[in-house]
């Protein structure tokens, strides 16, 4: 029958009909209502109509409760370009294998999923395959969401539905040789991935598993604080253990240390207060991080926050390679550039932070035993210093706090020596930094 109405669809004196009337059955039927018909029974469209899955209405709180996770798993940070209409795609990932364009997931049937059933979509969060079979990059976390259940997929899908269709279609990926061969990625899944939902550990408490859910799944914290390799993977072994963020040039701390931004030694007000606000008595985000908290975190009830937070606070603490301020090349001229950095500090950045390193938290972070300042990597702090940054404005603090740029005011010399003070002074026990890491920075960042 698909066979004989797709002939039918094709013969050009198909037309001459369309105005021609049979009687049947008693009643009087025009070609297309006929058409509509076979089409219907050959289980196809009618012509010219777009193919959509057969589906019930969602209730509203379904909807409603998948916007939430929707915005737990901070699916606009790459479906929507800024600026543009949300869940679009088109948002360029750079990568160090080419750019990736994340597709359009609003409910158009032509260009977006609106073709897409909801079993198609769990296919997709729970195998890392989309609607056709294709392998998707892991640019997009799906080893993260095969954790999440059939109910939350469902309710994330019947948002997406509910939001307006837009017709955009999706960039073509522009990844170099032999990156651009999806067959690779069934190598890449075979050592990275790991199919399967979300197993609650029942020796611990409901909150801590809600919390495990969450950073584990949606949240997919590990993407970037775990180090990744040169295929683009990363180790369960080294799970949260911080690695730099390719293409973005910032760090992501271990959360599994407490050299770095181990949570291990903080109270879950404050790591709650992070999470939500961006800023907390203990530190204050910046960079990707900051996105996180003004696309996704601040959206999130008091209860899913501090779940997260005593999860966190519970990972298992490693023992991380710190760099010995003695050992560094930096060391030799230490005396001069400390002199020199102490300068630059006094001029530009006591007035927040204070003469002492102590600042005025959660307004001015401290950098006297901070341990953002102080981890082995010391991107984070050069960034900071050329680049500035600003928490996110949130419903708990709307109008943050910020650091201005230097990279116009500084040389290499001065920004290398004023953040090798705040890392070795007031007791801190970071490495000093060179002006050749500061302008290596400086070249690669583009804001």
């Amino acid at each position: 029958m698909n066979a004989w109405v797709a002939w039918l669809r094709g013969h050009a004196w198909v037309p001459a009909f369309a105005g021609t009337t049979w009687w049947f059955a008693g009643r009087t039927w025009s070609f297309a209502r006929i058409a509509t018909v076979l089409a219907l029974l050959a289980g196809v469209a009618a012509p010219g109509a777009a193919q959509k899955p057969q589906t019930k209405p969602a209730q509203p709180s379904q909807v409603e409760r998948g916007k939430y996770l929707a915005q737990a798993g901070d699916c606009i940070a790459c479906h929507t370009v800024p600026g543009g209409k949300i869940f679009a795609g088109n948002r360029a990932m750079p990568t160090p294998f080419g750019t990736l364009y994340a597709p359009n997931i609003t409910p158009d049937a032509h260009t977006g999923i609106g073709s897409w059933s909801a079993d198609d979509f769990f296919k997709m969060m729970r195998t890392g395959r989309s609607k056709n079979g294709d392998l998707l990059y892991p640019a997009m976390p799906f080893a993260s969401y095969t954790k999440v259940t059939r109910a939350d997929s469902d309710a994330i899908y019947a948002y997406l539905r509910s939001v307006p269709a837009v017709r955009q279609a999706s960039r073509k990926h522009e990844l170099r040789f032999p990156y651009n061969n999806r067959s690779l990625l069934i190598g890449w899944r075979t050592l990275y991935f790991k199919e399967g939902e979300y197993v609650a550990d029942k020796s611990k408490s409901s909150e801590w598993n809600r919390g495990a859910y969450l950073v584990q799944g949606l949240g997919h914290c590990a993407m970037c604080h775990t180090p990744i390799n040169a295929l683009g993977g990363s180790s369960q072994e080294r799970e949260f253990q911080g690695g730099l963020i390719p293409m973005q040039n910032w760090y992501a701390p271990s959360l599994t240390s407490n050299k770095e931004a181990g949570l291990g030694t903080w109270e879950i007000q404050d790591i709650v207060d992070l999470l939500q606000k961006g800023v907390s008595q203990r530190g204050t985000v910046y960079g990707p991080m900051a996105e996180v908290t003004y696309n996704s975190l601040q959206h999130m009830t008091d209860a899913d926050v501090k779940a997260m937070a005593v999860y966190l606070k519970s990972l298992p603490a490693d023992k991380p390679v710190n760099a010995d301020p003695a050992s560094a090349p930096a060391r030799a001229n230490i005396g001069q550039m400390h002199a020199q950095g102490k300068r630059v500090y006094d001029a530009q950045c006591a007035s927040c932070h204070g003469g002492d390193g102590r600042g005025m938290p959660p307004h001015y972070p401290p950098l006297k035993d901070n341990q953002s300042i102080t981890m082995t990597s010391s991107v984070n702090p050069i960034r900071m210093v050329l680049n500035g940054g600003y928490p996110p404005g949130t419903k708990r603090n709307p109008m943050p706090y910020g650091m201005p740029p230097f990279a116009h005011a500084m040389s290499d010399g001065d920004v290398a020596a004023v953040v090798t003070y705040i890392r070795t002074a007031w007791g801190n026990r970071g490495a000093p930094v060179t002006a050749g890491e500061v302008s290596a920075l400086r070249a690669a960042t583009v804001e």
